[in-house]
């Protein structure tokens, strides 16, 4: 006898699976060579990513996703986002992380997988998920500046209101998982920090300096504040390096010698590639990597974990690019879904067009502070304002590669709840906005 109620996974995708195949328009995608050209914008998408992200957002995130684990005891992540911790506390730092982070979709990821796996509640998790890459500070100014100011002031409140209320919905969804959790972290030992919060704040802060100054966008205006940082970007980067290193060895049982020798391989790469600075931050990057492997304790734990979080990621966000790549191709370009058939439904403030531009933005990868451009291009074509909010609360958020590695996580029908609550929540939002300007 079939059971239905374990077998009904297998059938599903079977029956996808052939929906698909037998209703293929194979005929239009012939014809301008669509299928030839979402191959190659799928490729080109990867190639961009890899080159924009992986080294300078991924490896630093992967780092401090590992240090998490290494370094930070269990009751310390618990007591900011536990199932125990006080629900202002953690929603207030989950939703606020997002305005100090500028990572996109996928860089979250890595951080996102270490606090869940070291205990956080489910609610707080996801509230850091989704207001990570949708709040930072740039973007909410860039918005502002670019798409007006009610945009920029909506996108604010939209994602910071969001990341809460999703947090507490996901919370009371799964409430009798997270009341299990929350029984079993009650009969844990309070445990003892390892060493003092000065030293671990120093740590930490160094890495999360690191991955934020090392991806600063240079802004459309070459004055102000944020031009002046673009310009010291990297000596700001060297200079938290050099901090790293310096706690690393005085307090993290780092070694000099292999310190030096980071910093003699890094100087040397520089000197030879004075103006490429990726090839001295991939050296470094590299010799640090190479040194921690080869010391026990908390510091091989630190690359053992950064690792196990590389393997189980970075497949999963390469295959999703491919993917979305193929579909959507790259802004300007295009793939299998010609990009007039979003443009043409989004015109209006109905339902429906707050929801498709919710669920392409959903779809789609946006590179931090991307976003922008793409809907001012939108807008300039017809889009209307409220499902081009819509498409700004989903988009930087969520991705094809991000919802693949939220699964590999969560499992997939929390990933599925997620998504929904995220795209849901977008299009009344949106909705909301097109209805009062």
């Amino acid at each position: 006898m079939v059971s239905w109620k374990e077998e009904w996974k297998p059938l599903l995708l079977i029956v996808a699976s052939f929906l698909v195949i037998v209703t293929l328009p194979l005929e239009w995608m012939q014809q301008g060579q669509r299928l030839e050209n979402a191959l190659w914008e799928s490729l080109y998408l990867l190639r961009w990513y890899a080159q924009e992200h992986v080294i300078l957002c991924l490896i630093p995130a992967f780092f401090i996703a590992g240090a998490l684990a290494a370094f930070l005891n269990q009751g310390a992540i618990l007591k900011f986002f536990g199932a125990q911790a006080s629900k202002w506390l953690s929603y207030s730092v989950a939703s606020v992380a997002g305005t100090l982070l500028a990572v996109c979709s996928c860089t979250v990821l890595p951080l996102f997988a270490g606090i869940y796996r070291m205990g956080a509640g489910l609610g707080p998790a996801t509230a850091f998920l989704y207001a990570s890459p949708a709040i930072n500070v740039m973007a909410i100014v860039l918005t502002a500046r670019v798409l007006g100011f009610e945009m920029g002031v909506a996108r604010a409140v939209g994602a910071i209101g969001f990341s809460v209320l999703i947090g507490l919905c996901m919370h009371v969804i799964f409430h009798r998982e997270e009341q299990k959790k929350k029984a079993i972290q009650a009969q844990l030992p309070e445990a003892e920090a390892s060493r003092p919060l000065g030293q671990s704040a120093l740590f930490f802060g160094a890495m999360v300096g690191i991955l934020i100054f090392a991806n600063w966008t240079e802004p459309a205006s070459g004055t102000g504040m944020t031009a002046l940082i673009f310009s010291l970007k990297w000596l700001i980067t060297t200079a938290l390096a050099i901090l790293l290193g310096i706690v690393m060895v005085r307090w993290f049982g780092f070694r000099w010698q292999y310190l030096a020798m980071i910093a003699l391989l890094g100087a040397l790469a520089f000197a030879l590639f004075p103006h490429v600075p990726l090839v001295p931050f991939t050296v470094a990057v590299v010799a640090l990597s190479w040194f921690l492997s080869r010391q026990e304790g908390e510091m091989g734990t630190w690359i053992q974990t950064a690792w196990d979080f590389t393997k189980q990621i970075m497949p999963l966000l390469f295959f999703g690019i491919l993917i979305a790549g193929a579909l959507l191709g790259r802004p300007g370009q295009e793939a299998l879904i010609p990009s007039h058939w979003i443009t043409s439904v989004v015109g209006d403030n109905s339902f429906q067009a707050n929801f498709l531009a919710a669920v392409a933005g959903a779809f789609m990868y946006f590179a931090t502070l991307t976003e922008i451009p793409i809907l001012q291009g939108l807008m300039g074509s017809g889009m209307h304002k409220g499902p081009a909010l819509a498409l700004l609360l989903a988009g930087p958020a969520l991705s094809l590669p991000n919802m693949l590695v939220i699964r590999s996580i969560l499992g997939t029908y929390k990933t599925m709840v997620f998504v929904v609550l995220v795209v849901l929540m977008a299009t009344l939002s949106g909705m909301m906005y097109g209805y009062i300007f």
